[in-house]
């Protein structure tokens, strides 16, 4: 690896869980850390997807030597296989998992946790928000060209990012109205509106807010359909104001490394850990939560991909001195 914050012979590798937003937070402290990196697919079979994050690795999909020098990896079914190749390759691999591992967390290296998460310990290091791709360059970029299908758009502009129900939350029919009643007034006050759903927004909800916005002006709405690239980035990018739905930490740490204002729309239901997220930031004077009404505050973007990027590199300088390489 050459160019970024690891020695120009370390090898990286990312464990890729196939599920979105885990690797996405492997993806975004990968590229902090700089150069390229090798990504590893792993799909565990029965019984050892059920046994995860406790028992083995499913042994069709484990690393082989020679055995990269750092492992990045989140998701429970990620966590075996990082305790697998530690073994493997007799301690010298530095594995490093993103989140709460919840078993076995003497065994790695660095967790790497958010503060709403109740894991601590000598090889915890925790950030207020969690890792992701949207870097203060990808801002820029995306700032320096819009993407054409939103450069159009009159301003002010608010970005509505939405995702859907989760084990904690539930988009009910009262959400669904009060998110299209926003996204109607947004045009109403003279705007315009941004709107990305995620693979978990319901239907109805996304057929809601496309007949609130029937009649607006074209400059005035997008809602992106499905056709072409997601203009998510472009969305975060070229906001002035956004509001997200609570129940994605990824979509709000997302949103507050912009330094827009962020709105946090809480749908039904709710957990101690999402409101304890977002309790931090609002202490951070990034985010409020949804009044009735938007609003416009300034603050420093919020990077924690960086911060974890740049312990990792420390960590594994000192392990690899360690180790005697």
């Amino acid at each position: 690896m050459s160019g970024g914050l690891l020695p120009a012979d370390v090898r990286v590798c990312v464990l890729a869980s196939g599920k979105a937003g885990h690797e996405a937070n492997c993806y975004g402290v990968a590229a902090a850390l700089g150069g390229a990196c090798e990504v590893r697919a792993v799909s565990p079979r029965a019984p050892f997807v059920w046994l995860s994050p406790w028992g083995p690795a499913d042994p069709r999909d484990a690393l082989r030597a020679p055995y990269p020098d750092i492992v990045i990896a989140s998701g429970r079914i990620t966590a075996p296989y990082l305790r697998a190749v530690k073994s493997a390759s007799r301690g010298r691999a530095f594995v490093v998992y993103l989140q709460d591992p919840r078993g076995w967390r003497s065994r790695m290296d660095l967790i790497c946790a958010p503060q709403h998460d109740a894991v601590s310990g000598p090889n915890v290091f925790k950030t207020l928000t969690s890792p992701h791709p949207i870097t203060p360059q990808a801002i820029a970029a995306a700032r320096a060209r819009p993407d054409p299908r939103l450069a159009g758009l009159r301003t002010p502009r608010t970005a509505m990012i939405l995702g859907g129900p989760s084990a904690a939350h539930r988009f009910e029919r009262h959400d669904v109205e009060a998110l299209a009643a926003i996204a109607r007034s947004v045009v109403a006050s003279g705007g315009a509106v941004m709107v990305t759903p995620s693979r978990r927004t319901p239907a109805e909800a996304l057929d809601a807010i496309r007949a609130a916005l029937a009649d607006a002006p074209p400059d005035s709405a997008f809602v992106w359909d499905g056709a072409g690239e997601n203009p998510y980035g472009q969305m975060l990018a070229n906001a002035d104001a956004l509001l997200v739905t609570g129940d994605s930490v990824n979509m709000v740490s997302e949103a507050a490394a912009t330094g827009a204002p962020v709105h946090v729309y809480e749908p039904s239901g709710g957990s101690e850990k999402v409101t304890s997220f977002v309790d931090g930031l609002i202490a951070r004077g990034a985010a409020r939560r949804w009044t009735g009404a938007f609003e416009r505050w300034t603050y420093a973007p919020i990077d924690a991909t960086a911060e974890i990027a740049g312990e990792i590199a420390r960590r594994y300088a000192l392990h690899r001195a360690a180790a005697g390489a």
